[in-house]
Order: structure tokens, then C-alpha cells, then sequence
């Protein structure tokens, strides 16, 4: 993951804990029980400078935890120690239910020596740890940047995925963090994560020096990347002093619309999460049904730099469609370019429709990719095309009409609710997957690459 917020004044924290922690002032207490396997082992460190929505100049409140479950900090802690979102206690009764059963199958697999018993046993473990965990994470839930409480398992979307996500999911620093400030409606400065090696005695933990200075870490894509977008409202791929590029998921306003329904969106989202921001950072614009890259600005400089440069067509974009039907049945070429003219349909806003008198043109470049299978929500399976467009003009739903109408491929994008077809469950199959500009203060050239889920 990309660090959601810069590092250096959180890495000042860390350094102040290590010299504490040097010195003895700080210890670092380990809860679980003792064992040989784990008298050596490691923790992260991690810190969140924040301030209060009413804060005076300069001051600051420091967050501090460590990563796990068991570990805890003691002594003159430069800030607030942040307890686990679940505690050791509430995980080992969650466990408690099908523990014994557990070690149990654990000896019988052992000692049973025909590999076909061996195997079923292992499934029968392997059905009840999956039980154990789903209690286990059933008890997460995370205080977002909205302000609302979401559990971990709605986070992932379990009853649709069925999958569990790794062990220890939630424990990492930076969502204990991010849910205390949150949850008392603090504003994220500064984070900053390192990695300390220590040596158990008894329960209280001896850091192990190494000479070397602390290295500072972005939160875990293992873990992190699964719930980090979801608490901050954002999957920030990219962030710097004048801009931030996100990974816009479908569903969401770009930019604020009309009524207090509609001013949940992602410029909205970003001056909530760092607010410094211009008033207006938006440069550019997806639609609400369409996911993908969105760059932004933070400074008047950059906004300025950036629109000149949409403007002057110098930015360069990709996005990827599955198109409902098969391209070739209806002679669509492999490869080409299309100009089609489109107005608004005044009587049925906000569809665009077919005027070449008086449309503005759409110009847009594709190439078929590949046919493939796609699934639909109830799991009924029919042919679909994969297609990359590059549109060399910026007009309203260009893409989508380029796949639908019947001057272009007269085939409707997947999940298209306007010139299409969307089941429940089901979402526009169109993705912004590639960006690139130059920065608007280095000059340095900017590509990023964001492949869609589907």
C-alpha cells in the first residue's frame, strides 16, 4: 500500500519511543504465554499524529500502538496507547468453542498413518479453524472517516465472497489507529510504522539494537490493503504535497451533485480526509457507475497545471470494458478508431444521443483483448468481449456509447444502467486501469496502472 498520510512527523514519534524504550523509560510488555518459539520475535511499532477539529497551532496528539494482540507498551509513552479493537481475552473465548475438538483432530492426524484417513481429518480441522475464525473476526468492526461503525466482515463482503481474510487481520497498527481517530473525531497528520526484533524475559520484552536507524514502512498490503480503503474511504495509490490519485470504486460521485443525497463523493471524501485541500481538487471526473484512476490536487499551482494539461489532451488514459456479446459475430475489427457525435438528450437527461449535426465529437481508439465467459450474479455464464479503450476526447459517457450505440459497436457495455442492462448485484464493467500525466511541480512523468477486479 501507498502510506495514506506522510511519514516524517510520525517517524519523530518512533525515534523518541526507541530512545525511551533504549533507556528503560518505555518497556515493552508482552501478555501471551511464554514459549520457546517465541522468545524471539518481532513487533511493529506504529504512531498517528493527529489534532482536534479545534485544535490551536501546533497542537498535536500523538497515537501509539504496536501491532498483535498481546504486546503493550508501559512507562512514559510520548501520547495514547491504543488497545487492540479486539482484545486477547474476547479472541480466546471466541476460540474457546471448537478448541478441544481442534487439538484433538491435531493428535489423531498425527498418529494416523494411512494418507486418505490423514486427509479427511485434515478437512474436518480445517472446516472447524474456519468456524473459530469466522467468530473471531465477527467481533471487528472499525470506526471509518464517515463516521460510521462497519464490520470487518462487511468490509471484505463475506456473504458474497465466502472467503476469510488472513489471521490477524485488523490487528496491524495502522487500523487500530485510524479507528481511535476516528472514532474521537481526531484529524490524521502524520503516520509512520518500523519494525523492532525483541528478546522475551518473562513478560517483559528486551529490544534488540542493531545499530542501524529504524526503517519506516507503508500499511501491509496482506492485511491493511483489504480494509484500509474502507475506513478511509479512499484506496489512495498515490499522495504527495500537491497531489493525490486514487482508485475510484463504483458507485461513487466523482464530484458533488445536487441535494444533500448526492455530496457523498470522492472530492468530498478527500477534503474531509486531508483538509488543507483546495476547495475545489477535482481536475477530472469519472462516472458514478465507473471505477478506475481520478487524480486530484491539493494546491491552487497543481489544479492550475493539471487542467491545463487535460485540456491540452497531453494526459494519457486506458480504461477496460467487458463488452455483452462477442465483437466479431458483428465484424467490429480487432483494432481501430471511431468518431462519433453525441448531444444531451434534453428530454430524457442524462443520456447523450446520436445528433450529427449538432453533437460534439467523440473520438476513441480500442482494441479487442480477448472473448471470455462472464458470470453473471445468478450465476448464469454468457460470452463477453474484453476491450481496451483510449479516448482521445474527454465527452460524456463516450465509452459507453461508443459500446452501445448503433454507429459504434452496438453492444452495450456489461452492467450499463443507461444504454443497457444491469441485474441486482451487478455493476457497469468499465475501468479506468491507466493514467498518466506529468507532476504539475517536478515535472516528472507519472504512469500508474490499476488492473480492474473483474
Amino acid at each position: 500500500m501507498f502510506p495514506p498520510f506522510e511519514q516524517e512527523r510520525a517517524a519523530g514519534v518512533v525515534l523518541d519511543i526507541l530512545q525511551k524504550l533504549g533507556s528503560g523509560s518505555i518497556t515493552l510488555i508482552r501478555d501471551s504465554k511464554p514459549s520457546d518459539e517465541r522468545n524471539n520475535s518481532l513487533v511493529m511499532f506504529g504512531v498517528l499524529v493527529c489534532k482536534k477539529t479545534d485544535a490551536k497551532e501546533g497542537e498535536f496528539v500523538n497515537l501509539i500502538t504496536v501491532s498483535g494482540i498481546s504486546c503493550s507498551l508501559k512507562g512514559e509513552i510520548p501520547g495514547i496507547f491504543v488497545e487492540p479493537v479486539v482484545s486477547n481475552g474476547q479472541i480466546l473465548k471466541a476460540l474457546e468453542e471448537n478448541d478441544l475438538e481442534i487439538h484433538e483432530l491435531t493428535d489423531k492426524i498425527k498418529k494416523e498413518v494411512l494418507p486418505q484417513k490423514q486427509a479427511e481429518l485434515k478437512k474436518q480441522r480445517e472446516k472447524l479453524c474456519d468456524a473459530s475464525l469466522l467468530k473471531v473476526f465477527d467481533k471487528y468492526s472499525f470506526c471509518c472517516a464517515d463516521k460510521k461503525e462497519r464490520k470487518l466482515l462487511d468490509i471484505i463482503d463475506y456473504q458474497k465472497t465466502k472467503k476469510l481474510p488472513p489471521t490477524g487481520t485488523g490487528d496491524c497498527c495502522a487500523p487500530k489507529l485510524l479507528n481511535y481517530a476516528f472514532k474521537n473525531s481526531l484529524v490524521p497528520l502524520s503516520m509512520a510504522e518500523t519494525k523492532i526484533h525483541f528478546v522475551l524475559n518473562g513478560k517483559t520484552a528486551q529490544i534488540e539494537h542493531t545499530g542501524k536507524k529504524p526503517e519506516f514502512y507503508p500499511p501491509c498490503d496482506s492485511r491493511c490493503s483489504l480494509i484500509l480503503p474502507a475506513i478511509l474511504g479512499l484506496e489512495i495509490l498515490y499522495r504527495d504535497s500537491d497531489i493525490i490519485v486514487v482508485n475510484k470504486q463504483s458507485g461513487v460521485l466523482s464530484v458533488p451533485g445536487r441535494g444533500p443525497e448526492k455530496q457523498d463523493c470522492i472530492v468530498n471524501r478527500v477534503k474531509k480526509l486531508f483538509p488543507d485541500c483546495i476547495e475545489q481538487p477535482s481536475v477530472h471526473r469519472l462516472d458514478m457507475e465507473t471505477s478506475g484512476l481520478l487524480v486530484l490536487a491539493f494546491t491552487k499551482e497543481a489544479h492550475r497545471e493539471l487542467n491545463r494539461q487535460f485540456e491540452a489532451r497531453e494526459v494519457q488514459k486506458k480504461y477496460i470494458a467487458l463488452i455483452d456479446g462477442i465483437l466479431a459475430k458483428k465484424g467490429i475489427e480487432k483494432s481501430g478508431t471511431m468518431e462519433l457525435f453525441f448531444r444531451l438528450d434534453i428530454e430524457n437527461r442524462p443520456h447523450q444521443i446520436w445528433d450529427r449535426e449538432n453533437g460534439k465529437s467523440a473520438v476513441t481508439q480500442w482494441q479487442i483483448e480477448n472473448v471470455e465467459y462472464y458470470t453473471a450474479p445468478d450465476k448464469s455464464r454468457r460470452p463477453a468481449t474484453r476491450v481496451t479503450f483510449i479516448p482521445h476526447t474527454g465527452r460524456t459517457h463516450q465509452l459507453r456509447l461508443a459500446a452501445a450505440d448503433s454507429h459504434g459497436f452496438g453492444l452495450p457495455i456489461i452492467g450499463d444502467t443507461l444504454y443497457g442492462h444491469c441485474e441486482k448485484g451487478e455493476r457497469l464493467l468499465l475501468h479506468a486501469s491507466e493514467l498518466s500525466f506529468t507532476h504539475p511541480r517536478t515535472k516528472q512523468k507519472m504512469d500508474f496502472l490499476c488492473p480492474p477486479e473483474f
